[in-house]
């Protein structure tokens, strides 16, 4: 190898090493969200982030004694962000799959809940997937929702309607555009099941909860083989250890969801 060639590879070594300890040089890591999943991730009216996920990521920097620096991230860009260096890390209700262990490391799972279908309590969709046909159900596009519903139910005659985010999904659902949706069981019951108009909609079918689609519980994404993987893990062992993780799980949930 030439003294050029030499010079090129330590330079690029040496931009890997400060990118992938950026966060512990100036105190920050920079964490992906998406502010549209409550009660994990919601915007206040003055137009600050709150939610489960965001307290958790709070506790977790400030065990590790560095500032969460949050980055507003559409659900389908968290990952595409960790790999090209926008984010260290994603805190937003991403669940630990096969496929995404292809191109992230995750941490432990902090939490782990099934999937569910919520329908009008008068629809005509009683039985799944056999009352799908012809019917538009709505997913949140590239999570493991949506790849469930396209491998199994439009296969049974479901037209499947893709969004940015599962907001937009509840209010279609609430003008009657959609005959159904798929998503976490908390997201519906926050997000629609609760809300004063949300009382003519329940659940039909059975929990979903397929390793192959739905992981094994909710983790906090990391790029490949990043150390930060492991800081982040202790910092979660020990916010589990010393109370402070159900003290943030009793303010959004009246049962354990770990």
């Amino acid at each position: 190898m030439n003294t050029k060639n030499i010079v090129r590879t330590l330079g690029l070594m040496t931009l890997i090493a400060m990118g992938s300890n950026a966060y512990a040089e100036n105190g920050t890591m920079r964490v992906g969200i998406e502010a549209a999943y409550p009660p994990f991730a919601y915007k206040t009216p003055d137009n600050k982030i709150q939610g489960f996920d965001y307290d958790i990521g709070e506790a977790i920097c400030a065990e590790m004694k560095v500032k969460c620096e949050w980055v507003e991230v559409e659900f389908d860009g968290l990952i595409p962000s960790l790999k090209v260096r926008k984010i260290d890390a994603a805190i937003s209700s991403v669940s630990i799959t096969p496929d995404r262990l292809k191109s992230v490391d995750f941490t432990n799972s902090y939490y782990r809940l099934p999937a569910k279908i919520a329908v009008r309590k008068d629809s005509a969709i009683k039985a799944i997937p056999e009352d799908l046909a012809g019917k538009r159900i709505g997913v949140q596009r590239s999570t493991n929702f949506d790849r469930y519903a396209t491998e199994h139910f439009q296969t049974a005659g479901a037209e499947i309607i893709r969004y940015g985010n599962q907001a937009e999904i509840f209010l279609d659902m609430l003008a009657g555009r959609l005959d159904a949706t798929m998503a976490g069981s908390i997201a519906i019951e926050e997000g629609l099941l609760n809300k004063p108009d949300g009382e003519t909609f329940g659940f039909v079918g059975p929990d979903y909860t397929d390793t192959k689609y739905f992981g094994m519980g909710a983790g906090i994404a990391v790029r490949k083989n990043n150390p930060l993987t492991q800081e982040i893990n202790q910092a979660l062992t020990t916010i589990r250890a010393n109370g402070t993780y159900d003290s943030i799980r009793k303010k959004y949930f009246s049962y354990d969801i770990y």
